[in-house]
């Protein structure tokens, strides 16, 4: 919708990777040295570790793009849960490999013959296995099988794998996977753009898609978006649709920090701006108009010192029915004695009525906390909401 309306020839946020909307930004491009040198070394592996979001797939969307299919012959494999049986069949059938059945061996047979007629062309073949976090260590162990395979003392399959924090966690640290670590030529861990970069990727993808000025962004907008997402891209992708979906619907030529805090107060709300594998940083509170004067602002602070004596009356009153607890208790233990019992019972009787008094009084200092709280909670929400407000609430 909001391309329609400002004109653009796609949308540049979407969440799914694509290579035509690569932004290098300084930890992109170190990623793609890393992948350089790797590939020029033509054997082993090479490994792109960060966070959810970071890039790590339009990466690989990017260098599939780019790279020489003349030279090099490319698959890819987004994994799952697979065991080293599936992985097999999941590579042949990567490289366009049919095969018949679930036989293993007979699925290694066509993919050694297939590397060795890509080399016989003079061709190199790269796999790039991404989600790598979600195998487990019998799949990496045929994944380093596969990486045997050469044709005299030159091998025949190079293996790119992208993947989470924790992969790069796992591969460090297996006993079982230490033949694999000796394989591994080039890493790079993937990080957060830095703060500065936020603005260029914006303009950058909505240039892509034709973008000629409108809407303009406030220069505040793109630090406070830093804040929010962490500098990582998917949330950026996810945060500027919402932000130019609002525009489009409100007509707006001008994107201010106002629409982008209601923006991020919705996805929060909705739990959909954090990832719970990879939970983004706090974000700082966004800018807000302040108002020349807040009388409301008191009511809270008096409102807060009367719920907080309420409180200490009732502890008060608490700790006095524990102490007559423990005199009825004292007095029942007592030895019945002539001329005695008749003072216990009234002193019991006593004792019972100030227990129920004091309960009673408990329950109404309770039932008045309750109001009060509840008065709080709506003065509060009226001062939010007059905060947040872009024009004056008369009505507040």
């Amino acid at each position: 919708m909001y391309d329609t309306y400002y004109k653009l020839t796609g949308r540049p946020f979407q969440l799914t990777p694509d290579p035509e909307f690569y932004f290098e930004s300084g930890t992109h491009r170190k990623a793609l040295s890393y992948l350089g040198y790797g590939l020029a070394q033509g054997e082993g592996f090479i490994v792109i570790t960060g966070a959810v979001g970071a890039g790590k797939s339009t990466l690989a969307a990017h260098l599939l793009a780019t790279i020489d299919r003349q030279r090099l012959t490319a698959a890819q494999i987004v994994t799952s849960r697979l065991d080293g049986q599936e992985l097999v069949h999941m590579a042949a059938r990567a490289f366009g490999l049919g095969v018949a059945g679930h036989d293993k061996a007979s699925a290694l047979a066509l993919i050694e013959a297939f590397l060795h007629e890509e080399a016989r062309a003079g061709r190199r073949c790269l796999l790039v296995v991404d989600e790598a976090q979600n195998l487990a260590v019998e799949a990496l162990e045929e994944l380093r099988m596969l990486s045997n395979f050469q044709l005299g003392a030159h091998p025949l399959l190079q293996i790119l794998l992208l993947g989470q924090p924790e992969f790069r966690d796992l591969l460090q640290t297996s006993p079982r996977l230490e033949q694999l670590r000796q394989r591994v030529i080039a890493t790079h861990h993937l990080e957060a753009m830095e703060p500065e970069e936020v603005g260029p990727y914006v303009l950058h993808r909505l240039a892509c898609v034709g973008w000629n000025g409108n809407p303009a962004f406030d220069s505040r907008v793109f630090a406070d978006l830093a804040r929010a997402t962490g500098c990582l891209p998917r949330r950026i992708n996810q945060v500027v649709g919402r932000l130019l979906l609002m525009g489009a619907v409100e007509q707006k030529a001008r994107i201010e920090p106002a629409m982008l805090s209601e923006v991020i107060a919705d996805l929060e709300r909705d739990g959909t701006l954090s990832d719970p594998d990879a939970p983004a940083p706090a974000p700082a509170p966004l800018a807000a108009p302040v108002p020349s004067a807040a009388p409301q602002a008191v009511l809270p602070a008096a409102a807060l010192a009367g719920l907080a004596g309420l409180q200490q009356a009732i502890a008060a009153h608490a700790e006095q029915i524990v102490e007559l607890q423990k005199a009825v208790l004292e007095l029942a233990d007592m030895p019945a004695a002539s001329g005695t019992s008749l003072v216990v019972d009234a002193r019991l009787d006593a004792l019972a009525d100030t227990l129920g008094a004091l309960q009673q009084r408990i329950v109404a200092i309770e039932a008045r906390g309750a109001e009060q709280e509840q008065a709080i909670r709506h003065v509060l929400t009226m001062l939010i909401e007059w905060l947040e407000s872009e024009s004056p609430r008369r009505a507040a």
